[in-house]
């Protein structure tokens, strides 16, 4: 089993940070370029991976009171994930991204996953300013 987590602090309160990173809809708009989220029946959820071309049965939970989302694959089990928000000081919250691989095949490895987590939160931090930004003025 490897595992993997990345932080970043976003310039927002937690509620929008999570707000926004739990928008089934707008997910593609953070995640890695090469997954794309399609929701069918939540939790159930569908995931396509340009790398391999394939779609996985995954499941996608939204905890709303915890400010957490929580996903993995459905039928193998071999991947899992967590996102959560915690509020830090002067209006700021930090996003935190945690990634287990049960399965060593699914695991792309540690360079191209780290590469994927900062960006992943590097694009949901300019989602948020997106909001905030709008939402100010």
């Amino acid at each position: 089993m490897t595992e993997y987590e990345r932080s970043r602090t976003m310039p927002a309160q937690p509620e929008h940070v999570f707000d926004q990173a739990a928008q089934v809809d707008q997910l593609d708009s953070w995640l890695p370029d090469a997954l794309h989220v399609r929701a069918e029946h939540l939790p159930e959820v569908s995931v396509h991976e340009d790398r391999t071309d394939e779609d996985t049965a995954a499941e996608l939970r939204t905890l709303r009171e915890r400010m957490r989302l929580e996903w993995g694959t459905r039928d193998q089990g071999s991947y899992t994930g967590w996102l959560q928000v915690t509020e830090v000081d002067g209006g700021s919250s930090e996003a935190t991204v945690h990634l287990t691989f049960s399965d060593e095949s699914h695991d792309p490895g540690k360079e191209a996953v780290d590469a994927a987590l900062d960006s992943s939160l590097r694009r949901l931090e300019e989602q948020v300013r997106l909001r905030v930004d709008n939402a100010a003025g």
